[in-house]
């Protein structure tokens, strides 16, 4: 039997997105400055990489502070970065980084806080205690307590924490409603996640949208999540769009924008 076509793809759905990554690479010996930022801004910037700030937190540790757009996963930050560096201060420095690297996506406000939005829906929202009940909305929110998405996580040559907050609505709100459905649309998502090796740590589910709360591999981007899930999802309505082609995409962290401004 052919495999479906997907309903979702990067050409007919739209994001709206705020992704930023914390990313620190390693210099081998002291580095006595940061000259080459402005040209390694301009070259990463052509490449959807855009470098908002950069310090050094030690004489060999320089921290950038960087947003993405979803196609960009992880590890390309950090390969777009240390290439392009390592190409401009060759000529003075020709082994100048170590290996090892650490990113950690970052967002307006901090994982724990946007767990907790997500744990709350039904009383964020307000929904009648009968609309509740008849829906059994109490039954299908999900707080998986065995996912600390606080964590790092390790590739072979780094560390990471990638997590990411994401909003999908429903096309029409009665749609969820028939049949078991609601229940349909969590094993779905949860099916999703342990296929694609994501960290499912909150579910957020109402009649009209749903809001998930992921750690995701540094080798997978953001919008192909968000992908797997819309697909899967319009697979259990037999491949019909029922979510609108468009999600929201936003990375969280343990501490929020905040904590890097400028002083």
């Amino acid at each position: 039997m052919p495999t479906p076509s997907p309903a979702y793809t990067l050409e007919n759905t739209t994001c709206a997105f705020q992704l930023l990554y914390s990313v620190a690479v390693f210099w081998k010996d002291p580095c006595p400055g940061d000259l080459w930022l402005p040209e390694l801004q301009t070259q990463c910037e052509a490449s959807q990489l855009r470098i908002l700030k950069h310090r050094f937190g030690t004489t060999t540790c320089s921290l950038f502070l960087v947003s993405t757009r979803p196609n960009i996963a992880a590890t390309e930050v950090v390969r777009g970065i240390k290439g392009r560096l390592k190409t401009l201060v060759q000529a003075s420095r020709p082994k100048a980084f170590q290996r090892n690297y650490d990113i950690h996506s970052i967002g307006s406000t901090t994982r724990e806080k946007t767990e907790n939005y997500v744990a709350g829906q039904l009383q964020h929202h307000a929904i009648g205690k009968k609309q509740i009940r008849d829906c059994r909305l109490d039954d299908l929110q999900l707080i998986n307590p065995d996912v600390d998405l606080g964590r790092y996580r390790l590739t072979s040559h780094g560390r990471y924490r990638c997590n990411l907050h994401i909003a999908l609505r429903f096309q029409e709100s009665n749609l969820p409603l028939a049949s078991g459905s609601l229940e349909r649309v969590r094993t779905v998502a949860r099916r999703t996640a342990d296929r694609h090796h994501l960290l499912l740590s909150r579910l957020g589910l109402l009649c009209d949208h749903l809001h998930l709360v992921v750690g995701i591999p540094a080798t997978s981007d953001p919008v192909s999540v968000a992908l797997s899930f819309m697909n899967n999802i319009a697979w259990v309505f037999g491949m019909q769009p029922v979510l609108w082609h468009s999600c929201y995409l936003g990375t969280i962290g343990e501490y929020d924008l905040g904590a890097v401004k400028d002083p």
